[in-house]
């Protein structure tokens, strides 16, 4: 009975840490619509680069197939988090390639065909030479490669603001929601004992508090005034 009890409150927690995750996970996906108002206020990608969100789709297309039962059983919880992640990052891709030139139009088309490429390859690969246990080792290995090179992204924005003392680059509530989604997945994975998810959710983990310490930083010691340009990136 007791063991009944505590595994019962051992699996509420995880799913609740899961659940967390999903919600923090919701309100960074929709941190990019203020940019595609833009871009359709304006009927041009300006100088706004895709590849962001082509990383993007491609880490949250692995990302589900990991969370999978027929790959990994018991963590659907990233897979939810991962096809809702993927839905919004393909509707981004389809929006920018609507307003962008022709060079870039064919650029991003063809590497939104070369990630679904990818992806089915990963598929069949996972499919029909690995079974059971090492699909999920297989796949695992290769989520976290793909969530490793994601954090580029936040230690590009460390450097940013290190660099220029400014805190506009690397705003409160969207670090705020990045470290919380980390820490909630950290914990869902260990929950689940699964070094797949808690592995790298714990170096995200490390890379949202260093941002948070950062903005606490920077935005007392110099103010939230000072601002430099933004820097677009070229796609």
């Amino acid at each position: 009975m007791i063991s009944t009890g505590l595994s019962s409150v051992f699996s509420g927690c995880s799913d609740a840490a899961g659940i967390a995750g999903n919600i923090f996970a919701f309100v960074l996906f929709l941190s990019p619509i203020p940019t595609f108002r833009r871009i359709i206020r304006s009927q041009s990608t300006e100088q706004f680069s895709g590849l962001p969100y082509v990383y993007a789709f491609l880490n949250c297309l692995i990302c589900l197939w990991y969370g999978m039962p027929i790959v990994s059983p018991g963590v659907i919880l990233v897979a939810t988090v991962n096809s809702i992640g993927a839905i919004f990052q393909l509707i981004y891709i389809s929006i920018f390639i609507c307003y962008a030139d022709k060079a870039k139009k064919l650029k991003m088309s063809g590497l939104l065909v070369a990630v679904l490429a990818v992806f089915a390859v990963i598929v069949f690969v996972s499919l029909n030479f690995f079974h059971s246990h090492d699909r999920q080792t297989f796949v695992g290995y290769l989520s976290v490669f793909s969530l490793i090179s994601m954090f580029a992204s936040p230690l590009c924005v460390i450097n940013l603001v290190m660099k220029t003392r400014s805190v506009e680059y690397m705003p409160f509530y969207l670090s705020l929601a990045t470290f919380a989604m980390s820490l909630s997945f950290f914990a869902y994975g260990m929950l689940k004992f699964d070094p797949f998810i808690y592995v790298p959710n714990g170096i995200g983990t490390i890379l949202g508090i260093c941002q948070l310490v950062l903005y606490s930083y920077y935005s007392s010691e110099y103010g939230e005034d000072s601002r430099e340009p933004l820097i677009a990136q070229y796609a």
